[in-house]
């Protein structure tokens, strides 16, 4: 397992993040989907925790394989999904990603746990994970939504926080050295762990899926910020529309049309979903979806005879043809 904790800040309060995160991750997720691959919401509905209290749990399944690197594709099947299960008690956020095993018996040995709090500071406090289980050496990397560099098939001028300025809120651009004087200033504190325990594999794996979650969180913080004025104004319930409606049209984007998707604030007793403090209890399927079973009473094509007929070797000097002589040098017994 290789664990890192993550940290970005941007010019935001953690209150306004909250709005924010939400019209960021639907906006995000329609864009980044496509016909056939992307991010399938599944289940999107009120929780209550007996520890966090009231949040919301989500369930989505990321369709990606032609997004995986092509030493990556040569040991998957060509359809599989990631399924990401995330229960939101903001300012604190569990999320958990699991692979859906395809005939492909080491998949389910993939996660990626996630562990996430919102402060509102420049990314100071040193002992926020001090509660959560963890190494001693776990590596602290911050991520500057500014100027690091990111991958290029995903820049866009408009989202390049350094000539970016917010016409409703007046803030930026975000000039070298930001993060000692900006104000207002907030922190996502990300504790990411993954694991992939497969021999020979583990190392490399674990490395990519590492630097894939980095280039998410680089991108998903710089466009929360350069969309601010697209949702800076709205209120929980105009954003939960939003996310509702986004998330059916990116469903039927990718090709999959299940219900309508129900998003209330009311919340559902903890006994509906359980999501312990720690670590999801909920248990993992590797039943293939309907959609991908076999029939049952499949007919049988038939290419070719169900019984062969060899000639008759008494008295006639026939002999069979001697098709595994590599097996042994010596001759075959009449």
């Amino acid at each position: 397992m290789l664990m890192k904790e993550y940290r970005i800040c941007m010019p935001l309060t953690v209150e306004e993040y909250r709005i924010g995160q939400l019209y960021m991750i639907s906006k995000h997720s329609h864009e980044q989907s496509d016909r056939g691959e992307g991010v399938e919401v599944v289940q999107n509905e009120p929780f209550e925790d007996p520890t966090h209290g009231c949040g919301q749990f989500t369930e989505k399944r990321l369709y990606l394989n032609s997004k995986l690197p092509s030493w990556a594709r040569a040991v998957v099947p060509k359809i599989f999904y990631i399924t990401e299960k995330a229960w939101n008690y903001y300012p604190y956020t569990i999320t958990v990603l699991f692979s859906f095993p395809l005939q492909c018996s080491f998949l389910p040995k993939f996660s990626i746990h996630i562990k996430t709090k919102y402060e509102d500071n420049k990314g100071s406090n040193d002992s926020i994970f001090d509660s959560e289980p963890k190494d001693e050496d776990t590596e602290v990397c911050f991520i500057d939504v500014a100027y690091d560099e990111i991958p290029e098939r995903y820049y866009k001028e408009e989202e390049d926080l350094r000539c970016f300025r917010s016409e409703k809120t007046l803030r930026g651009p975000l000039l070298e050295g930001w993060r000692d004087t900006q104000q207002p200033i907030m922190c996502s504190y990300k504790l990411v762990a993954v694991k992939f325990e497969v021999w020979g594999l583990q190392t490399r794996v674990e490395q990519f899926v590492h630097k894939v979650v980095r280039d998410i969180l680089l991108l998903g913080h710089r466009q929360a910020f350069a969309w601010v004025d697209e949702w800076i104004d709205m209120t929980m319930d105009e954003v939960r529309e939003y996310e509702r409606a986004t998330q059916e049209a990116t469903n039927k984007k990718i090709g999959t049309f299940p219900p309508s998707i129900s998003i209330s604030e009311t919340p559902l007793p903890s006994a509906a979903r359980s999501g312990p403090s720690s670590a999801p209890s909920t248990p993992l399927s590797t039943e293939a979806p309907e959609f991908l079973s076999l029939p049952k009473d499949r007919p049988r094509k038939k290419s070719a005879p169900e019984t062969l007929t060899l000639p008759d070797r008494r008295g006639s000097g026939y002999r069979l043809p001697n098709f595994f002589a590599w097996q042994s040098a010596a001759p075959q017994p009449e």
